[in-house]
């Protein structure tokens, strides 16, 4: 079997873009896929409608212990790139407020045109295959799987994590880069659904309201989002909680008690609120908290915001539906999580190559990075920069392509 001159690990967004950059500057690649197909969590993003990027600012979405690095990568290779890259591969995309799709609103799409390319530039993909170890030797690596163990002059290491992956299937990218004496941040969940205390919100489940929330440690605001809130029988969910769930898994984990407060009516300020219910009071000639708030809210969410219409007045009731207080107890855990926080620290690769300054011929994209980013395609942006860089870098070392 002849050596392939790239070994990328993982056939995710990233590694499959960074298979795609090195094949088309003449490398031979060969991409090793632990699942029995690539690209499987590509295809649950978005809702199964993929959405590739966004065209807004980038200044605080990424996260991390440097979030520098994230900007630095997309300086490197931009947005407006990545759209003429997925062009370049057959998916025409569409704008909605910023966040970029494919055209045909499918990420079965874009998963396809990738796996085209992939034929077109002859890439091996071997699925099923586990890399279990990743050893540096003199003229390059020696990548074993349980069945065989390939020698490549270049290794792109492109695990991605396990969030949304089953309790069974745990990720080896973290425990790969650390044998190879590379730091690691600890992984975190993020853009995962939270769980709360139980008070007050029972029979609230199901139900999909407007709202924005915010994140408090103590008496410490943290941040806050806003947008459509998703109540759930353990807690809350939707994009706004994504938003703010990974600073929150992280306070949590170093100690830190947090809580949550959901302003149910962001239309209007506090003043303004109670005026308006005390002209539905009068106008309505309704004094019960529950018909009063009838119109405005889901009939589900009536019972909490008027804790069973014990309250009655219309000042205590603007502060119920303003500043709903919740204790958090955790989040759902990785398995539920869209992507995880920390893995292997920034500062241990170069932003413009992606490669290990601890050791040359080694390259790392994607969510192994501890990097993770908001809603909004900002995610998948990142993944599809570090491997067209990491690809670009890879294959510019060999034979002088």
């Amino acid at each position: 079997m002849k050596n392939p001159d790239i070994l990328v690990v993982g056939g995710g967004a990233s590694g499959l873009i960074a298979a795609i950059t090195a094949a088309r500057r003449g490398a031979s690649v060969t991409v090793l896929e632990r699942s029995k197909k690539p690209l499987m969590k590509l295809l649950r993003t978005g809702n199964g409608r993929c959405n590739l990027t966004n065209t807004g600012s980038d200044r605080f979405v990424y996260h991390g212990t440097d979030p520098s690095f994230a900007h630095a990568v997309l300086k490197n290779f931009s947005v407006q790139e990545t759209i003429a890259l997925f062009l370049s591969l057959g998916v025409y995309t569409t704008n909605h407020d910023g966040w970029v799709y494919p055209y045909s609103e499918q990420a079965e799409s874009v998963a396809k045109n990738i796996l085209l390319e992939c034929s077109r530039l002859h890439i091996k993909i071997k699925n099923n295959e586990t890399v279990t170890s990743i050893v540096r030797t003199a003229p390059g690596f020696d990548v074993s799987t349980k069945t065989w163990t390939y020698h490549a002059d270049k290794v792109i290491l492109a695990t991605g994590s396990s969030a949304s992956l089953s309790d069974s299937e745990e990720e080896n990218g973290p425990s790969l880069a650390a044998e190879l004496g590379l730091p690691c941040v600890n992984r975190i969940p993020a853009l995962v659904p939270l769980i709360t205390e139980s008070v007050g919100k029972p029979g609230w489940a199901g139900v999909r309201v407007s709202g924005k929330v915010s994140l408090y440690t103590g008496d410490l605001f943290i941040s806050s989002e806003e947008g459509q809130l998703q109540l759930t029988d353990y807690g809350i969910s939707g994009i706004p909680v994504f938003c703010i769930s990974g600073n929150a898994a992280k306070l949590m984990d170093a100690g830190q008690s947090c809580s949550i407060k959901i302003d149910f009516f962001p239309d209007m300020d506090t003043e303004a609120l109670r005026a308006f219910l005390d002209f539905r009071k009068e106008s309505l000639r309704r004094n019960e908290p529950d018909l009063l708030l009838t119109g405005l809210f889901p009939e589900k969410l009536i019972p909490v915001l008027t804790r069973k219409n014990t309250l009655t007045d219309t000042r205590a009731l603007t502060q119920s539906i303003k500043s709903f207080r919740l204790k958090l107890k955790g989040t759902l855990g990785a398995r539920y999580a869209q992507v995880l926080g920390g893995g292997v620290a920034t500062d241990a690769v170069n932003a413009e190559t992606c490669e290990s300054r601890q050791h040359p011929g080694l390259f790392l994209t994607g969510e192994l990075l501890d990097i993770d980013a908001a809603c909004g395609g900002w995610n998948l942006q990142f993944a599809w920069s570090t491997g067209v860089l990491a690809g670009r870098a890879a294959a510019k070392e060999i034979d002088g392509v």
